[in-house]
This record gives structure tokens, C-alpha cells and sequence, in this order.
């Protein structure tokens, strides 16, 4: 018999002591009004026996039981990769083209042909009469090139590694 079923038989036994070795005459009997019942009674309280009204009752616990344990490990993988870089740079191509025009309203703006930007250039010339001549045009063009570069990098990677042991090798795993 387990503890929990001794305890509750020894429970049991001490109210069954207890409901006969009290007289009818000492135990509390009231109504819902708190009047003595005993009067109410149909027996003599001298000869009176009593049956006792025993209930059972059923408590039940848990117990916490170790089963076994768990190691887990962790590895770090390292792998080393190449890896295809693209690097980009700009480049300016200056092309200087001799216009030698004379203009009215000073100075021409900045203007873009496509991907060129056209700066003109100016200068004042002494004549009779003052004009402005364009005397060239700064032609600038930028060239997109990529070039690939080889880096060498290292990748680190995780693995976790889990084992169960257990106590008793007849119980089941959970």
C-alpha cells in the first residue's frame, strides 16, 4: 500500500474512533436556527447507539521524477569561400573642341547631350566693340567600367548535437 492510501485508512479510523467514544448527549446537534435537535429525538439519549456516517475521499498528488538528462553540444563549422566581387569606379574623358563663336548673351548655360555635359568656356576679346567668343567647349563623358575582384572570406556555421541519457533503461523515453 502506498503512503497516500496508509495515510487516508488512518484518517478513516480516527473519525470512526472518535463518532463512538462521543456521548449523543456531548455532540453538537442544532437545527439550521441553532435549536437543540436532541429533543426532537425519538430514542433515549441513555440507550441510544450511534452509527457512524463515514465518506472516503480521494486526494491525489503529483511527484516529480527525474527520467534522465539531455547533453547537448555545439559545433562551429568554418568554410572558406571565394566570392566574385563587382567594384565599380567612374572615369571622366575630357575632350576640349574649339568653337570660336561669338555670343550675345553672356555667358551660355550648361547643357547635356545623351551622357555628355557641354561647360562653355569664355573669354572676353578686345575689339572696337566688346563680344563674348566661345572659344571651346569642355566635353565630359563618364564611362561606367565594373571590374571583378576575388575576396577570400570565411563563413562560420552552427550544428547543435543533442543526446538523451537516461536513468533507468527500463523506463520509457518521453
Amino acid at each position: 500500500m502506498s503512503k497516500k492510501s496508509d495515510k487516508l485508512k488512518s484518517e478513516f479510523d480516527e473519525k470512526l474512533r472518535e463518532s463512538r467514544t462521543t456521548p449523543l448527549e456531548e455532540r453538537d446537534i442544532q437545527d439550521e436556527y441553532g435549536r437543540d435537535e436532541r429533543e426532537n429525538l425519538d430514542v433515549d439519549i441513555e440507550y441510544s447507539k450511534t452509527i457512524p456516517v463515514i465518506e472516503e475521499q480521494v486526494r491525489v498528488d503529483t511527484e516529480v521524477r527525474e527520467t534522465g538528462n539531455v547533453h547537448i553540444a555545439k559545433e562551429v563549422h568554418r568554410e572558406d569561400v571565394d566570392l566574385d566581387l563587382p567594384i565599380i569606379h567612374e572615369e571622366a574623358e575630357i575632350e576640349r573642341v574649339e568653337i570660336n563663336q561669338y555670343v550675345d548673351t553672356p555667358p551660355p548655360p550648361v547643357r547635356y547631350e545623351g551622357d555628355k555635359m557641354i561647360i562653355p568656356v569664355l573669354k572676353e576679346v578686345l575689339v572696337v566693340e566688346k563680344r563674348l567668343l566661345v572659344v571651346e567647349e569642355i566635353h565630359v563623358t563618364k564611362r561606367r567600367t565594373e571590374e571583378h575582384d576575388t575576396q577570400h572570406v570565411e563563413l562560420r556555421r552552427e550544428e547543435i548535437r543533442v543526446e538523451r541519457k537516461r536513468n533507468n533503461p527500463n523506463e520509457p523515453q518521453s
